[in-house]
This record gives structure tokens, C-alpha cells and sequence, in this order.
């Protein structure tokens, strides 16, 4: 076969340099379409790209209005992908996420309804508002990407992202995600107001006056570019002394006395070997994002916050004091040493 033909490979590897260049000028490309509808947050935007690159899956924190679903939605335009929004609520049940197997009559057999989640990208939205049931339901598919029904196990579309939001103020009737269902979120995104210059341009150009389809978005990327780019990110370059250095930076959480961490005294629990590897990953995403096939201690801080804040879960005194996980993880990166 073609893969198998030491030449393909040679010419694979002297292209790479020149493709991930490519998928860098695409990511710019399809940023600055996804500018047109959603105005500022930039940061949220990068974010939610690098994790597609990875495979990852985001949940984002934000009072209402703050344009979350509607960048979820602008990007599966560009992407030509489905989109679908849940909204979660006290009586959803699994059945109506994953599908279910129903009986007809005409035929006489059962058949597999599939549910929203055989999407491409999938909105949860105030995922915290479902009962536990269906946050677990949704577990097996980011985890596993698979859903099973009725004893029949099936894939779901590739690629697959998850982006959940939950809404930091209300907490009636909510049901906290466990740290199990959150740490399979890749990134935790904490979404701010916008600028004051952004909001007067929000005024005249959002979706309120203009309909979505009067932006008239592009598809810049298909969705076989994700899929080259997912594979192509688990090959950037990382030297073995940056290894240890995102090793380090997770053993802080863990040990934090080691490296004189004086808020460190306020964690409960550090972060698993997940957090390692997710801060490898949203690193090499990083460079890729950046035109470049090797990572440096920039590409590691720069995602840092993002990967680790969820995986620090802090005592009780922490609350009590103001102190946040971002507090613990901003003096981690600035105690441990940079190689």
C-alpha cells in the first residue's frame, strides 16, 4: 500500500514543514470569516480552534450574551459541518442526547433512532442544568467518541467536538459537573465582556439586526482539513526538556511545597496525567496555529490556564479567601523554572 512505501513516507516527512504552514494560513483564513459575526473575543475564538485541532473538547463559562453559541454555530459554517444545540434542562434524558430503539409496527423490528449527538458539532448548552444521567450520557461521547444504544455500540461523525457552556451566576436547579466529566473537557474557558469599541460595532452587526445569513460566511475549511490537521498536530516536535517542564508544571499541582508554591496550600487535589498530556497537545496545537512544527515554553504558558484551571480543584478556605484556581496556576508558572 501507499502508506507502507518508504518513499511516500520520505516525501510525507520532507512536506510536513510546507503543510503545517498551510494549515496555519487556513486557521487564519477561517478566524478572520468567524470575525465577521462574532466581534472581539479573540481569545475565545483561538481557543476553540486550537482544541478542534487537538481533538479536544471545550467547556465555556460566561454569563449570557457573550456571542458562545453563536461561535459555535459560525464555525460549523465554515467548516461545513452539522451543528447541533441541546439545550439541557432538569428533564432531559439520555434517550433524547444519544437516540433510542423503537419498535415498528409495519416491520416488525426494532430500529436505532440516533440521537443529536451524530453531529460534527455539538452545543451543550448550560450543561450543568441536566440531571447527572444525561451529563454521563454525554461522557462516553467525548470520551470514547461512541454511543452505545440498545446494546449497540456506534461511532459518532469524525471530527467530533463538544462545546458546553454553563453560566456562572445562576445556581438554581443546576447539577455541578463532576470532576470526572470535566476533566474530559480539554479546555476550560473562562469568557469575559467584550471591549468598549467592540460592543459599539456588536450594536449595529450581530444577529439581532442582521440575519445570520446576511454575514454570507465562506466554508473555508472542509472537514478533511480537520482531519489532516489532527493528524498532522500529534507530529509537531517537542523536545524531551519540554517534556519534563510540562511534567513539572502538573507535579506543582501535586507537590507544590517542592516548588515553594505559597497559594499551594489551598489545593485539594493536583492534576492526573491527563493534564500532562492535554498540555502537550494544546501546546503542539499552538504551534501549529503559529506556522510552526516544534514547541517552545511559549506555546506551553500560552495554553496553560486553559488546560489546568478545571484540574485544580482547591479547598474550601480557597473560596472563603477569593483565592481562585487561576491564582495557584498563575504562581506555578511563574515558580517553576522556564528550560
Amino acid at each position: 500500500m501507499e502508506g507502507n512505501d518508504p518513499k511516500y513516507k520520505y516525501e510525507q516527512g520532507r512536506g510536513f514543514k510546507d503543510r503545517i504552514k498551510r494549515h496555519a494560513k487556513l486557521i487564519e483564513r477561517t478566524r478572520n470569516e468567524i470575525k465577521k459575526v462574532v466581534i472581539g473575543q479573540e481569545e475565545m475564538i483561538n481557543d476553540v480552534l486550537r482544541a478542534i485541532i487537538a481533538g479536544g473538547h471545550v467547556l465555556l463559562e460566561g454569563v449570557p450574551g457573550l456571542a458562545k453559541t453563536l461561535l459555535v454555530r459560525t464555525v460549523s459554517r465554515v467548516s461545513g459541518g452539522k451543528f447541533v444545540r441541546i439545550q439541557f434542562t432538569p428533564d432531559l434524558l439520555p434517550s433524547d442526547l444519544v437516540g433510542m430503539s423503537v419498535y415498528r409496527p409495519q416491520t416488525k423490528r426494532f430500529e436505532i433512532v440516533k440521537g443529536p449527538v451524530f453531529s460534527n458539532f455539538v452545543l451543550a448548552d448550560e450543561i450543568n442544568r441536566a440531571s447527572p444521567k444525561v451529563q454521563s450520557a454525554l461522557l462516553e461521547c467525548m470520551q470514547e467518541k461512541q454511543v452505545t444504544i440498545a446494546g449497540k455500540t456506534m461511532p459518532v461523525p469524525r471530527p467530533f467536538f463538544v462545546l458546553a457552556t454553563q453560566n456562572p451566576i445562576e445556581t438554581l436547579g443546576t447539577y455541578p459537573l463532576p470532576e470526572a466529566q470535566v476533566d474530559r473537557f480539554m479546555f476550560k474557558v473562562l469568557v469575559s465582556y467584550p471591549k468598549f469599541n467592540d460592543e459599539v460595532i456588536i450594536l449595529e452587526n450581530n444577529v439581532d439586526v442582521k440575519k445570520f445569513k446576511e454575514f454570507k460566511l465562506k466554508r473555508i475549511l472542509e472537514l478533511s482539513h480537520i482531519a489532516a490537521m489532527q493528524e498532522d498536530v500529534r507530529k509537531i516536535y517537542i523536545d524531551p526538556i519540554l517534556k519534563k517542564y510540562i511534567v513539572r508544571l502538573t507535579d506543582a499541582t501535586r507537590n507544590p511545597e517542592k516548588y515553594n508554591i505559597k497559594l499551594g496550600k489551598y489545593i485539594k487535589y493536583g492534576g492526573s496525567p491527563r493534564m500532562s498530556i492535554y498540555l502537550l497537545l494544546g501546546a503542539r496545537a499552538e504551534a501549529l496555529m503559529n506556522g510552526k512544527t516544534y514547541v517552545t515554553p511559549h506555546f506551553i504558558r500560552n495554553i496553560a490556564l486553559q488546560v489546568m484551571r478545571h484540574r485544580v480543584i482547591l479547598k474550601y478556605e480557597a473560596i472563603a479567601e477569593e483565592i481562585s484556581s487561576d491564582d495557584v496556576i498563575n504562581e506555578i508558572l511563574k515558580k517553576v523554572p522556564v528550560p
